[in-house]
């Protein structure tokens, strides 16, 4: 008789709350208990062989890893990435739902027939589940609620220019626009959160200074430009109930704005997660320092800037203090040429979503933390804000069967034949990390094993029907 359930055993069960030995039993793709280990065994005895066990012995089973914020450049620019590169190696670092950014794609995702698209780029070429971001830039508050009801997690926009001229920076007076056309939708709007001092762009204010030189680049973008963008945000927050969240946090300082900002959300009952006012970091951010980056090695470029040593220790500080909410990839490569020697030219971006898992448990391990963190700040956090609070991000009843058997204790190199993105340039070739990734199973099916993805793409697009 074919088995009806499936029952996955571990050692290090890892829940929301604890870390057990025990199991999680799956019904039709779906979490139906937690068990522990005696209450695994009676069931394993009284259900037979109408049950396929998975048992991953001493390797940790963590929920699937939510990834909010990824850049998949298809259609439009899939020379870059795409979607069955971006998915594949998603799967291979214990992501089983990716969340595409509205950029860089060509057309990007502002308008309703733009995300159509987008949709039948995607469709049948994801080894995971992906969700898509809007986008909000100048003229199209019009679209935004049809782009909300075909199911798109939230919007995007820029504070300071993009790097591409198909998704232009906004205003103040477009995002009073963009406010009043998402009041009351419960959507999020998300900010890449720059904004200079005045008109005049950073490309006139570059240092006299080499520019192969990483500190050229740094203080192009000084932290006064994530706090004028953060102060004009709070002014919004104060007047507005629509939920905000600031994308790819770098600067430290200004996370005591977003702290009181959040207070002041809470204090007057608003209900929504975390007060509807959060924000990420990222695992270059969390990982990396200036200090470290050697001369004209542009692969380490992004956008805010990764900043001092005692900046990212800060950071860390913040993320332990609850007052940042998760930590993603945003993926965002390009093709080798654009990568130039020269920071100032080069473009801005860290291809990285195949190995988040690892870089964070490698920062997270040395700091005494314990496994619960990745299902925290990994995968619970994303899900919250993306709206899937109540079927991804955690081992729990109910839930998806994203499942992952992780080796915590595994070190390895990151070498170009292992990376399964499209493009090979990352800042961490020849790093040596920490946890590896051995199984990931997607709504119970298993999507990849022994250092590859198995079968076709078995992911679904998390949009309404369109």
């Amino acid at each position: 008789m074919a088995a009806i359930k499936q029952l996955f055993l571990s050692q290090f069960v890892v829940t929301e709350d604890k870390i057990i030995n025990g199991g999680v039993l799956v019904a039709d793709g779906r979490i139906e208990k937690i068990l522990s280990r005696d209450e695994a065994v009676k069931l394993s005895i009284e259900y037979g062989d109408k049950l396929k066990v998975i048992d991953g012995g001493d390797l940790a089973m963590i929920p699937g890893v939510v990834d909010s914020h990824v850049h998949v450049n298809e259609p439009g620019r899939t020379a870059w990435e795409g979607f069955r590169t971006a998915t594949n190696a998603a799967a291979a670092g214990g992501i089983t739902t990716i969340v595409d950014m509205p950029l860089n794609s060509i057309p990007p995702t502002t308008t309703l027939e733009n995300l159509k698209v987008k949709a039948s780029s995607a469709k049948g070429n994801v080894f995971v589940d992906v969700g898509f971001w809007g986008g909000v830039i100048v003229g199209n508050q019009g679209s935004l609620q049809d782009l909300v009801k075909a199911g798109v997690v939230g919007f995007k926009c820029f504070l300071c220019p993009s790097g591409v001229d198909e998704f232009p920076n906004v205003g103040v007076e477009d995002l009073k626009l963009a406010f009043q056309a998402l009041e009351g939708t419960g959507s999020v709007l998300a900010f890449h959160a720059e904004l200079e001092d005045d008109d005049t762009p950073c490309e006139a204010k570059k240092p006299a200074q080499d520019p192969e030189d990483y500190n050229t680049y740094l203080e192009s973008r000084p932290p006064k430009m994530e706090l004028n963008a953060i102060t004009l945000i709070k002014k919004f927050v104060m007047t507005s109930d629509v939920r905000v969240h600031i994308v790819h946090v770098s600067s430290a300082s200004v996370i005591p704005l977003l702290v009181e900002a959040r207070q002041a959300r809470l204090s007057k009952g608003n209900e929504a997660w975390r007060g509807g006012v959060t924000a990420e970091t990222c695992h270059h951010y969390l990982s990396l320092s200036a200090e470290e980056i050697p001369k004209g090695h542009s692969e380490y470029k992004c956008a805010p800037p990764i900043r001092e040593k005692d900046n990212k220790e800060m950071l860390w500080r913040h993320l332990l203090k609850d007052e940042l909410d998760m930590v993603v990839s945003d993926h965002s490569p390009c093709t080798p040429e654009l990568k130039c020697k020269n920071n100032l030219e080069a473009w801005g971006g860290i291809s990285s979503v195949q190995f988040g898992l690892s870089l964070f448990w490698t920062q997270a391990h040395a700091r005494g933390l314990d496994l619960r963190a990745i299902s925290k700040y990994l995968c619970s956090g994303p899900a919250h804000l993306c709206g899937l609070e109540k079927r991804k991000g955690a081992l729990k009843p109910g839930f998806d069967a994203d499942i992952v058997f992780f080796d915590p204790n595994e070190v390895f190199v990151v070498t170009s034949d292992i990376i399964r993105h499209k493009n090979k340039l990352t800042p961490y070739i020849g790093k040596k990390l920490r946890g590896a990734v051995k199984k990931t199973f997607l709504r119970g099916e298993l999507i990849f094993t022994d250092g590859d993805t198995t079968g076709e793409p078995k992911g679904k697009l998390l949009l309404r029907d369109l």
